[in-house]
């Protein structure tokens, strides 16, 4: 199973610095900055914008981000949380007063605060070194210039262009053309985007010479001025037409905004051999990585023919575990710090690992660390009569919007790796006074008391969002990441498999033939789940596809080049920098010099 590049995609390489992303305008962005002066953190800040200008349905200024990044000034690696929380007035009663068993998955009600700004920002102040003038100047040019409508735009655009016409005006003002969606290449212009982000550069610009003076007005500008003036406002003013079929109005004010700011973290690691990965916190699902790590170490993987029936069949069964886990004990609402360390503790993981068999377990069993019993959601307690769906070559889920990545290395050793999303195009209306729309995160809460992912007034949500670092010989090595919900931490990891285990090198890796399990419920409205379906590309070969089918497995091949948008970049011990992204369904680019 090796990489099988679709087009003759080389890896990049380079000793001054590289980039890669889900979009060459953001790629392109990142290696001006660093070819300008400016290190990782300049550029991924400033690519970051450019992905909201160049990828609205994918990310944008309204949604979220994590990161995972290694400082050489420091000699720390941090997790960043742009994760917003939830309004003050987001109660469970609050939604069941409104006749919701489930968060709606589109408008107002599904808002949270939107935290990519200000976790950009916060990353500008600690390890950057350009201005906000100087960040932002890129996304304001192509939002003002326009950029060509890409296909995966006008296909979301399409998608939703009977509800903005009829229900989303603002939306509508923005996205149809004579009451149509853009063609493929027309070019598209966000100037609302633009008008936003000159505003924040005048008033940042108007505290004064200090580069520093100017990051926190312009951290105020969005949460205490005027872009949280005009999100509390339009939120609260007019009802609109959401998933749950009727129209409602949201929740989020202004003291929601003031009240919150990005956090940074210290990751959750694990050793796998001479690696060690650098994740998020329990409060997303970037764990659920260090867990499969943990089982398929005690598993053996390594002995596992790369690519074998075997070795996909092994690494699937650890994912269910793992994501059962998740689904018991992830989420802010679950506070007990001592938990993490329980999941990833070694006799926990052995005894999950006893679990795994030759066929494929149609169950769905989360641990018990610290012999705490499981609560689960109803969608989880009711796991058999979620059977069913797609016939083969049936599209998988995937998570309404998608998402977007950036990963930069530089010269000096630092190294990002950042997920933007939310606030997409269609997760809400337009806020026409800012020209974008607020993240529908919300989504990801359960209104059921008791769990450690249901709705709580200020906690973040589960977000799927999962950057990952890793290190190799205890030397900062590689930053990678991909778009896909909660397919995040399986695309990645069979990544990173590849590159460890099968020897690959990153494009290779990148290329090499993916599958998913979604053996689990969805983080995304309706919170479905498919006990035992196995996603496979049809690249790979006929003869694994049936031997995992004789294991037990729904494996259902599907597009040749249908799974995953990775991208990755790496540091080697005599400086050499390593960058490669994926073509899938996208226009993922890497470059550097």
């Amino acid at each position: 199973m090796t990489g099988d590049a679709r087009s003759g995609t080389a890896e990049v390489r380079g000793e001054f610095g590289v980039a890669a992303s889900t979009h060459p305008l953001a790629t392109e962005c990142a290696v001006a900055v660093l070819e300008a002066g400016g290190n990782a953190f300049d550029a991924a800040v400033a690519a970051g914008f450019v992905l909201q200008v160049a990828e609205p349905d994918k990310c944008g200024p309204g949604g979220d981000v994590t990161m995972v990044c290694w400082s050489a000034r420091d000699e720390r690696a941090v997790s960043v949380c742009g994760q917003g929380v939830a309004p003050r007035a987001a109660t469970i009663a609050r939604y069941h007063d409104e006749g919701l068993d489930v968060v709606p998955g589109t408008g107002l009600l599904a808002a949270v605060v939107p935290g990519v700004f200000d976790a950009w920002m916060h990353v500008l102040a600690r390890w950057g070194t350009r201005s906000v003038a100087e960040v932002l100047a890129p996304a304001i040019a192509h939002a003002r210039a326009g950029i060509p409508a890409s296909q995966p735009l006008v296909a979301t655009v399409r998608m939703v262009e009977e509800l903005f016409a009829a229900h989303w005006p603002t939306s509508a003002a923005l996205w149809l053309r004579g009451g149509a969606a853009p063609a493929v290449g027309e070019v598209v212009r966000l100037p609302g985007v633009a008008a936003t982000y000159e505003r924040i550069v005048a008033e940042a610009q108007a505290a004064g010479p200090a580069r520093e003076a100017q990051i926190d007005a312009a951290r105020r500008a969005w949460s205490e001025g005027f872009v949280a003036e005009a999100i509390a406002a339009f939120s609260q003013k007019t009802a609109w037409l959401d998933t749950s079929g009727s129209p409602h109005t949201g929740l989020l004010d202004g003291e929601d905004l003031a009240t919150w700011e990005s956090t940074i973290e210290e990751p959750a690691v694990l050793d796998f051999g001479r690696y060690r990965v650098c994740k998020t916190g329990r409060w997303g699902q970037g764990p659920v990585f260090l867990q499969q790590l943990a089982l398929l170490d005690a598993l053996g993987i390594e002995a596992a023919p790369y690519g074998s029936a075997e070795y996909v069949h092994t690494i699937v069964e650890a994912s269910k575990l793992a994501f059962a886990d998740r689904e018991a004990w992830y989420g802010d609402a679950e506070p007990d710090p001592a938990l993490l360390g329980a999941l990833l503790d070694p006799s926990y993981t052995r005894a999950r690992a006893a679990l795994v068999g030759e066929r494929a377990d149609e169950g769905f069993r989360p641990g018990e660390p610290v012999g705490r019993v499981p609560h689960l959601p109803a969608a989880a307690r009711v796991f058999a009569e979620t059977q069913g769906g797609a016939s083969e070559g049936e599209a998988p889920r995937r998570p309404e919007g998608d998402t977007s990545h950036v990963d930069v290395a530089d010269r000096f050793g630092n190294l990002v790796s950042a997920t933007p999303s939310g606030g997409w195009l269609h997760s809400s209306p337009t806020i026409p006074d800012l020209g974008f729309c607020l993240t529908n995160r919300a989504q990801m809460f359960w209104l059921e008391p008791g769990l450690a992912s249901s709705l709580v007034p200020r906690t973040r949500p589960r977000t799927t969002l999962s950057p990952s670092l890793a290190f190799r010989d205890g030397e900062p090595w590689l930053a990678f990441g991909t778009p896909g919900g909660d397919q995040q931490d399986q695309w990645s990891l069979a990544f990173f498999l590849a590159v460890v285990l099968g020897g690959l090198d990153l494009q290779e890796a990148v290329d090499a033939p993916a599958y998913q399990s979604e053996h689990f419920p969805s983080s995304f409205h309706p919170r479905d789940a498919h006990p035992n379906r196995l996603f496979v590309e049809s690249r790979l070969p006929e003869d694994v596809v049936a031997d995992l089918r004789r294991r037990g497995h729904d494996a259902r091949p599907i597009g040749a080049w249908t799974l995953g948008r990775l991208s990755a970049v790496a540091r080697e011990p005599d400086g050499t920098l390593r960058a490669a992204a994926d073509a899938r369904r996208s226009h993922g680019a890497a470059a550097g010099r």
